[in-house]
């Protein structure tokens, strides 16, 4: 089963609320008009035979007797149909009669409509429902006078039925008739206030891939300006993901050719040397553009862990310490091979920060690395972490060439290279450290060296809870 469109679904929604107010409402009044209407027609029936009961007081009792003997007791008031009075289709004469009896019973004035009505049970009075023929009538019977005259006045049901439909269909046809329209205006209305959202809908149907320009809706309503601000945050942050997966993905192909290139060479020249010394020099040739090529891969892939790396809630309890420690025994080859002498100085005991392991490791081994790699055989490196104030701080310090103050904010930037470093860099040890730095809310400065010469980096940790 398909899914209502929006539309639809606010328009019977606003419908059936509607509904679900004026329908009660109208059954409502409509009882409580109907018991009004019928608490009027047994007033006017009570007070139709107080009014017959007071004309018969005043005329008195023995001049109704003779009348009525005169004319053989029965009053044909209604007698003949064709003498009725008919008025918007109803003959009301017909549809109304009365009753006087004396103190025995006989009959005084009846109307022709009420002839076949026995008189009243002796002292019954009140209101009484009575089939006569083929109409149920409404009865009224007044208490006996002090003479014994007895009144009763009597309204047929069908007349009230009437009244009853003509309610039913004043009180029904509106919202018949209303309901359509107001399903009509209701649609209009919903169409006119969804037009932001198909506003919305057409810009990004017509958005390009790539594009940064922020989506905009004139006159947007209050509800719609948080959805707008988090799809152009969600853009942005989309469209920056993906140029900086552009750039890596460029960059790495390009600092992944020289190496590969390398490496074909020396095995074609091992390949098409018929000097077995010449080959192994070639093969050694290739074997160290591997391991270059291979560091180059490792250096590349942690810069992209550290691009991807989790969350600030995902972070744990970790001694710098310990981490220091461990850096420094892996990197204790190649400290050994590059003639440089390392000075370590850490604090006593346990440095506990919040963050990722892997992130802080690489952070230190880049930081050791680079150092190592600008300064020259016989230079010195001094690393100290230790605590100051609520910070762990790791400074990083060697007496090699350094780098100019006006350059040291561009050599946090990928594959960037100064001229004085030995080895084989690729640029990347700082934009490693930079981002494992901005992984753990810390601040890095390149600073100048107190051995009058080279540089001094400077990573300042926030503590954790230990």
């Amino acid at each position: 089963m398909s899914a209502a469109s929006l539309r639809a679904r606010l328009r019977w929604l606003i419908l059936g609320v509607i509904a679900l107010v004026l329908l009660p409402l109208g059954v409502y009044s409509l009882r409580r008009t109907i018991t009004e209407v019928s608490e009027l027609s047994d007033g006017r029936l009570a007070q139709s035979a107080r009014t017959l009961q007071t004309l018969i007081g005043n005329m008195g009792l023995p001049a109704l007797q003779q009348h009525g003997a005169e004319s053989g007791v029965v009053v044909p008031i209604t007698a003949k149909a064709a003498q009725e009075l008919v008025m918007h289709g109803h003959t009301y004469e017909s549809e109304v009669g009365f009753q006087v009896f004396d103190r025995d019973g006989r009959p005084l004035l009846v109307t022709g409509n009420l002839t076949d009505l026995p008189p009243p049970k002796a002292g019954h009075a009140g209101f009484k429902n009575e089939q006569v023929g083929e109409y149920r009538w409404r009865l009224f019977t007044l208490p006996p006078t002090p003479d014994g005259v007895v009144v009763r006045a009597a309204e047929r049901y069908d007349s009230r039925t009437d009244i009853t439909k003509a309610l039913w269909l004043e009180h029904a046809l509106p919202p018949l008739i209303a309901l359509p329209v107001l399903a009509l205006l209701v649609g209009w209305a919903v169409r006119r206030g969804l037009k932001p959202l198909d506003a919305l809908a057409s810009l990004l149907s017509q958005r390009k891939p790539g594009s940064h320009e922020t989506l905009q809706i004139d006159h947007a309503p209050r509800e719609l300006e948080p959805v707008l601000a988090a799809l152009n945050g969600q853009f942005a942050q989309l469209e920056e993901a993906l140029e900086r997966e552009r750039r890596f993905s460029a960059d790495v192909a390009h600092e992944l050719r020289t190496p590969l290139a390398s490496t074909m060479i020396n095995l074609e020249n091992a390949e098409a040397s018929r000097d077995t010394q010449e080959a192994d020099v070639a093969l050694a040739g290739a074997r160290e553009s591997l391991a270059a090529l291979a560091r180059r891969v490792e250096q590349l892939l942690s810069l992209a862990r550290l691009e991807a790396s989790s969350r600030a809630d995902q972070r744990v309890d970790i001694d710098l310490l310990a981490v220091a420690r461990s850096v420094i025994e892996e990197l204790s080859p190649l400290i050994a091979d590059s003639d440089v002498e390392l000075d370590v100085a850490l604090a006593q005991g346990q440095l506990i920060v919040r963050g990722h392991e892997v992130a802080l490791a690489a952070l230190l081994r880049n930081l050791l690395e680079n150092a190592l790699r600008h300064v020259p055989s016989g230079g010195r490196v001094q690393l100290s972490i230790g605590p100051e104030a609520d910070q762990a701080v790791i400074d990083v310090i060697d007496n090699g060439e350094g780098i100019p103050p006006e350059r040291r904010a561009a050599v946090f930037a990928r594959f960037h290279r100064e001229s004085s470093s030995r080895g084989e860099g690729y640029g990347l040890g700082l934009s490693i450290v930079q981002r494992a730095a901005q992984l753990h809310d810390a601040s890095i400065e390149l600073l100048d060296s107190p051995y009058g010469r080279g540089l001094r980096v400077r990573v300042c940790v926030p503590l954790g809870r230990g």
